[in-house]
C-alpha cells in the first residue's frame, strides 16, 4: 500500500520482537508480510546497549554504545548473556568491565550490576531495550497489541521467565516466546514446504547453535539443540582482547581497569571486523601500544 490510513477504531496491532545479544528489532505483519519498524533515523537495528547516567533517564541504543568507552561500568552491553543467571555464575567472572554485587541473605540469587549509586538487574536492563522498541512500534502503529518475543532454543525456564518479566516490566502483553530457530524457519517460508527435517545454524553475539526442526503438517517441532552457549561474537572479541592485553603488557588482572577492559573489547571487535577485508590489522590497545593481528590468528 502506498498510503496507510490510521483508523482510530482499529484494534491494536500485535508485534514481534527479536531481543538479541548485540542488536534488537521490532516488526509487524502488513498485507501478509513482516515489516521491520525503523526509528526516526531510519535505522532498523537497535543496539542492545543501555547506559545509566548519574541522574538522567537511561539511554538506549547507539548513543549508549558510544558512551561505553567513557563510562564502562555504567554502560551495560550484551545483557542477554546474563538473563536468568545466578549472581555466582561463571559468566560474571569473565573478562568484562562490570561490578557485580552478591545477593544479600533472603534475596533471590540473580545477577546485579552496580551502576553509579544504584543496582540494576538484567531484567531491568532488558526492559529498557524492550520499552524503546515498544515506543518505535507505537510511533508507527499508534496502538500496540500483544508481543511475541524470540528466545534461543536452549534457554532454560529461568531465562525464559526473565524474558517474560522484562517484557511485562516494559509494559508489553507477552503473548508467547518463540524459539529463534523456529522463527528463522518461518521467516524463510519453510512451513510452506512438504514435511521434512531442517537444520538451522545460529551464530550470534552470544552463542553458536544448531537446531534440528521437524515439520509435520505445518507444525514445527524442535527435535534437538546443540552448540556452545559461549562461542558467539562476544566470545571471539573477549578471546582476542585477552591476547591484545597480554601483548600490550596488561595481561595481569591488577593492570586492567574497567576503562582499559572496555577499550580492549571495542578494539578487538573493530579488529575482527577489519579482518573481514584485510589479512592483518594494527590496533592501539593503550596509548602508544599497538599490536598487529592477522586473519590466521583470529
Amino acid at each position: 500500500a502506498l498510503l496507510e490510513i490510521f483508523d482510530p477504531k482499529a484494534p491494536p496491532r500485535p508485534i514481534g520482537i527479536d531481543l538479541g545479544t548485540t542488536n534488537s528489532l521490532v516488526a509487524y505483519v502488513r498485507d501478509g508480510h513482516p515489516v521491520a519498524i525503523k526509528d526516526c533515523d531510519q535505522e532498523v537495528l537497535l543496539p542492545s546497549v543501555v547506559a545509566y547516567g548519574a541522574e538522567a533517564l537511561p539511554v538506549v541504543g547507539r548513543l549508549a554504545r558510544a558512551s561505553a568507552s567513557a563510562h564502562p561500568r555504567e554502560t551495560i552491553v550484551s545483557v542477554k548473556r546474563f538473563m536468568g543467571r545466578g549472581g555466582d555464575d561463571p559468566e560474571t567472572r569473565r573478562l568484562g568491565p562490570y561490578e557485580f554485587l552478591a545477593a544479600k541473605e533472603g534475596e533471590p540469587n540473580v545477577v546485579r550490576f552496580r551502576v553509579n549509586d544504584r543496582v540494576v538487574t538484567p531484567v531491568e536492563v532488558s526492559a529498557q531495550i524492550l520499552r524503546t522498541l515498544k515506543s518505535w512500534a507505537e510511533d508507527e502503529l499508534r496502538s500496540v497489541g500483544g508481543a511475541v518475543i524470540t528466545v534461543p532454543a536452549y534457554f532454560d525456564d529461568a531465562q525464559r521467565q526473565a524474558t517474560k518479566d522484562a517484557g511485562r516490566l516494559a509494559g508489553l502483553d507477552v503473548l508467547r516466546l518463540l524459539n529463534e530457530p523456529t522463527a528463522a524457519a518461518l521467516a524463510y517460508g519453510l512451513e510452506k514446504k512438504e514435511n521434512g527435517t531442517f537444520a538451522v545454524y545460529d551464530l550470534g553475539g552470544g552463542t553458536f547453535d544448531i537446531t534440528i526442526l521437524s515439520l509435520e503438517d505445518g507444525v514445527f517441532q524442535v527435535k534437538s539443540t546443540g552448540g556452545d552457549s559461549a562461542l558467539g561474537g562476544d566470545d571471539m572479541d573477549r578471546a582476542l582482547a585477552e591476547v591484545l592485553l597480554a601483548r600490550a603488557g596488561l595481561g595481569e588482572k591488577n593492570a586492567q581497569t574497567p576503562t582499559i577492559v572496555r577499550h580492549a573489547l571495542d578494539v578487538a571487535r573493530a579488529a575482527k571486523h577489519g579482518l573481514t577485508e584485510a589479512q592483518e590489522v594494527e590496533v592501539e590497545v593503550v596509548d602508544g601500544a599497538t599490536v598487529v593481528v592477522t586473519r590466521a590468528e583470529l
